[in-house]
């Protein structure tokens, strides 16, 4: 056995001769085609060099001693590492059942002897790069199962390859990781007997039996798949139809084990609860310390009909104590004792209202009605004030959904706020208070003052908690508001008006409004229109 290695070499080609001369004329054929020539001239010494060097091209002779060119290809072609060389059968025999008995046997080609050169070095260049491409082809193909496999692996979610019957055909090692146990002992399973609890009607409603038989995609969340160990847990579960040339062959499922997410979810909800409670006993400590601001006017205003109250019935004893008395004018005042009675039940009334704690969820309200309750409720600290209270709304404004408690105490906190800049400044323009349509869905309510403004550093703080413009205030006013109309699906701000003073406003959902029609520029793009 003689090797040879020619220069420049890229292709290996394995010359098998049992015949010096004839190995001779096909090294001359293909020495300069930048080959690299490997030489043997019997049957074992070709396979030891087809097992060590893989040629491409072998170029074996049938008729040989010892061992022919029939079994050197058989051995070549049960061998994995020369199973895929191109064998070009050389040989005088020309007869049609030696060609078949050759290419039954994996033969690639067959060249007659006597062969020409032309013809050998056309044979080997087609089958070299036939089969270059070929390696190059599984070459790729192994490298995208490569990376397909460390795809797979480096999922923190799930995979099953199910067929049409839900049999597990494929598990990534993170289905192993959330089901504890190896991949080996899921792969084979049936998924819906494995990971359900089956009931006697079948497997036809679980999830993804749809996608199996009927190739419809599911994604589903929080549904109770079971462990080999009869464990359980809630898991996300996404599942798509294997499909090839539109049949069904079964489903890739998605999944992943949301204990840890449910767990976070209920603690986010729970924490969300107690912020909602804290916000609510917020804002009822903050009517409570706005009714304390206003007792001394409340007192006045309901001393007012009692003291009426109080004369009335004076004169009606007197006018009863006569020997006529005049019923007719008793009767005048026992209705004014009446209206008087009546007033001060109204404005206890209000402040009943006004200090309760809000009912859970919001309800349907006419924003003209509780404006101008508002209004009246506000008149106490008007009249501590010089100046009033304006209340322009259009008939015709849609409803909104809110808490009417909450937007009461929003409006008179914005109202005295006004009324108390107007007092500071020396002015009496009475306060404006006006609502509009705000776009399709939304409501914006505002109250707007001819007092000193604001300072220029101040907008940007307004609403925070415990700013203060106010030498005696404690800044929770408009943060509570903020929070309060938030809550509302609405939201609230200031403008500069033209001619000074300062504009607050805030924004409601119209009822039967879908999805978060007062987002905050829906009211700048409203005061655009």
């Amino acid at each position: 056995m003689t090797e040879v290695v020619s220069e420049n070499s890229e292709v290996t080609v394995l010359l098998v001769d049992d015949n010096p001369q004839n190995l001779k004329v096909l090294y001359e054929t293909l020495k300069d085609k930048g080959y690299r020539l490997l030489i043997a001239n019997e049957g074992e010494k070709a396979l030891d060099l087809a097992h060590r060097h893989q040629p491409e091209v072998i170029l074996l002779d049938i008729m040989m001693p010892d061992m022919d060119g029939y079994q050197v290809c058989e051995r070549l072609k049960a061998s994995p590492e020369t199973a895929d060389s191109a064998v070009v059968f050389l040989s005088a025999l020309d007869d049609l059942q030696a060609k078949v008995k050759g290419f039954s046997l994996g033969g690639a080609d067959y060249i007659s002897k006597p062969f020409q050169s032309q013809e050998v070095i056309a044979r080997v260049k087609t089958h070299a790069r036939v089969i270059r491409l070929e390696r190059e082809l599984q070459a790729r193909n192994r490298e995208l199962q490569g990376d397909q496999t460390r795809i797979l692996n480096s999922i923190s979610e799930g995979i099953y390859g199910l067929d049409e019957n839900g049999a597990i055909e494929f598990a990534n090692p993170a289905a192993a990781m959330i089901m504890r146990c190896p991949v080996e002992e899921i792969v084979g399973r049936n998924f819906f007997e494995a990971h359900f609890a089956t009931s006697i009607e079948g497997t036809g409603g679980l999830p993804v039996h749809g996608t199996c038989r009927q190739g419809v995609a599911e994604n589903q969340r929080n549904i109770r798949m079971l462990r080999p160990d009869g464990s359980a847990f809630p898991a996300e579960c996404r599942s798509t139809p294997k499909l090839d040339d539109d049949e069904l062959h079964g489903a890739v499922v998605v999944f992943r084990d949301i204990t840890a997410e449910l767990e976070s979810e209920a603690a986010l909800e729970e924490a969300r609860t107690l912020v909602q409670e804290q916000r609510d006993q917020l804002a009822h400590a903050s009517r409570l310390t706005t009714m304390g601001e206003m007792a001394a006017g409340f007192a006045h205003e309901i001393n007012q009909p009692l003291t009426a109250i109080t004369n009335y019935a004076r004169v009606s004893k007197r006018m009863m104590a006569k020997e006529t008395p005049d019923l007719g004018l008793i009767g005048e005042t026992l209705d004014k004792i009446e209206a008087q009675s009546h007033r001060a039940s109204e404005i206890i009334r209000r402040i009943r209202r006004f200090m309760k704690k809000p009912a859970t969820g919001k309800e349907i309200i006419s924003l003209p009605s509780l404006l101008e309750d508002t209004r009246q409720f506000a008149e106490v600290d008007m009249r501590n004030n010089d100046g009033g209270i304006e209340v322009a709304v259009p008939e015709e404004l849609p409803d909104v959904v809110a808490d009417p408690i909450q937007v009461q105490q929003v409006a008179l906190n914005l109202i005295r706020n006004a009324l108390e800049a107007t007092r500071s400044s020396g002015a009496s323009t009475p306060v404006e208070v006006s609502a509009s349509v705000a776009g399709p869905h939304c409501v914006r309510v505002q109250v707007r003052d001819h007092g000193i403004g604001l300072p220029e550093d101040a907008e940007e703080k307004l609403f925070l908690p415990f700013y203060t413009t106010k030498d005696e205030g404690m800044g929770i006013g408009l943060a509570t508001c903020r929070s309060l109309i938030q809550a509302q699906g609405g939201d609230i701000g200031f403008e500069r008006p033209e001619g000074g003073g300062a504009c607050f406003f805030f924004t409601l959902p119209v009822a039967g409004a879908e999805g978060s029609p007062c987002r905050p520029e829906d009211p700048v793009s409203a005061r655009e229109d």
